[in-house]
C-alpha cells in the first residue's frame, strides 16, 4: 500500500456541531469538517492534499475543514527561511513549505492543525477577507486552548507564535507556532502545538529565526496531556470562540 493510500484510510471525518441547518440564511455558522489522521502523515502528501482541497473549496466542490495530524520528524522552510539557520545533525528531511515564516520542526508528539477555510466568508468574529483578524483568531485559539490546561500563553511583539513562561524556571519559550498561506482567499497550512515532542529535535534549526529563546511543550511544563485530550480541547475552544464577539482588530 502506498503512503498516500495508507494515510487516506487513517483519516477520520467528524462534523462540527452547527447551530443552524447548512445553507440557512446569513447569521448561521457554516459547518466545518474536522478530520484527524492516525499515524504519521508524510509531508509531501499533506501538501498535495491541501492543494487539492483548496482548489475544490474554491470551486465549491469541497467543505471547509480543519485537519489534525502528526508528521514524522522533518523540517520545513517558510518563505523567509535562511540556510544559515539550518544545522540538521540528524539528517531529517527538509521541505519548502510555501507558507510565511522561517524554519519549523514537525514530528511525533506535536499536534498540527491545517485549516482550509474560505476567507471570503465571515467566520464568527473573523470578518471576510481580513487576514490579520484571521491570524489573531488563531493565536486566540491557541491561547484559549493552553488556558484550559492551566498554561498562560501570550503574544510577544515581533515574535510570531504563542509563548509561555515556565513558572519553575522563569524562562520564556515558544510552545505553539503559526504559519499561514492564502490562495485566492482560501487558507491552508495553520498551527502547531507542542504536546510532547522530542524537544532536542528543535536543535537542528533556529526555530522561526529566533535565537534568543527556546521551545517548550505541555510535557516540559509538567503536564501529562495526551493527543486525544489536546484534540478535544482544541475543538471545544474553536467552537466556543467562533461563536464569540470580534476579538481582533484588522488594523
Amino acid at each position: 500500500m502506498t503512503d498516500q493510500a495508507a494515510t487516506a484510510e487513517l483519516t477520520i471525518r467528524e462534523e462540527e456541531f452547527r447551530p443552524v441547518p447548512e445553507g440557512d440564511a446569513d447569521g448561521g455558522i457554516r459547518p466545518v469538517l474536522w478530520e484527524r489522521s492516525a499515524g504519521y502523515v508524510p509531508y509531501p502528501f499533506a501538501i498535495a492534499r491541501m492543494e487539492q482541497t483548496v482548489r475544490d473549496i474554491r470551486a465549491h466542490e469541497a467543505r471547509e475543514r480543519i485537519w489534525l495530524l502528526e508528521h514524522p520528524p522533518l523540517f520545513t522552510a517558510g518563505t523567509s527561511a535562511k540556510d544559515s539557520d539550518l544545522f540538521n545533525p540528524r539528517g531529517y528531511p527538509t521541505y519548502p513549505a510555501g507558507r510565511g515564516g522561517q524554519w519549523t520542526y514537525h514530528g511525533p508528539g506535536q499536534r498540527v492543525a491545517y485549516l482550509m477555510l474560505d476567507l471570503q466568508r465571515e467566520h464568527g468574529p473573523v470578518p471576510a477577507r481580513d487576514l490579520r483578524a484571521y491570524v489573531c483568531f488563531l493565536e486566540n485559539w491557541l491561547i484559549a486552548t493552553l488556558a484550559r490546561f492551566g498554561v498562560k500563553g501570550e503574544r510577544r511583539e515581533g515574535r510570531v507564535g504563542v509563548w509561555v513562561v515556565d513558572p519553575r524556571t522563569g524562562t520564556e519559550a515558544k510552545i505553539a507556532a503559526l504559519g499561514v498561506r492564502v490562495t485566492r482567499w482560501v487558507s491552508w497550512h495553520g498551527i502547531s502545538l507542542n504536546v510532547d515532542p522530542d524537544l532536542s529535535a528543535f536543535e537542528g534549526i533556529v526555530p522561526c529565526g529566533i535565537r534568543e529563546y527556546g521551545v517548550t511543550s505541555l510535557r516540559q511544563l509538567g503536564l501529562n496531556t495526551g493527543m486525544a485530550e489536546a484534540d478535544a480541547v482544541l475543538r471545544e475552544e474553536w467552537t466556543r470562540l467562533i461563536r464569540g464577539e470580534k476579538a481582533c482588530a484588522s488594523s
